[in-house]
């Protein structure tokens, strides 16, 4: 059973960063989603288990970083410039990279709430 442990959520005001992180159990492709109340879950970023392929959601391109350390096997998301509408739980996935990408057939992680608000 893959576990996959998440932290850094937080509060956080307009144009601010926030840094989120996933730790795995082993080692797969990982990416970010996010659900906000009342909408469904969308890709946020994803990385191949090479690390030399990102892929970003088009509204955060520029604003989010995501990367990842194999020798301990975690994934990090650094999101700057923060607005309102990033506001949402963030869910950590692993899997192969093309069920990473769908959000399909992966394990999730518990979540973390980011809420961006003055």
């Amino acid at each position: 059973q893959v576990q996959l442990v998440e932290s850094g959520g937080g509060l956080v005001q307009p144009g601010g960063s926030l840094r989120l992180s996933c730790a795995a159990s082993g080692r797969y492709s990982m990416g970010w989603f996010r659900q906000a109340p009342g909408k469904e879950r969308e890709f946020v970023a994803a990385i191949s288990w090479s690390g030399v392929s990102p892929y970003y959601a088009d509204s955060v391109k520029g604003r989010f970083t995501i990367s990842r350390d194999n020798a301990k096997n975690t994934a990090s998301l650094q999101m700057n410039s923060l607005k309102p509408e990033d506001t949402a739980v963030y869910y950590c996935a692993a899997g192969d990279l093309g069920p990473v990408l769908k959000g399909q057939n992966v394990y999730w992680g518990q979540g973390t709430q980011v809420t961006v608000s003055s």
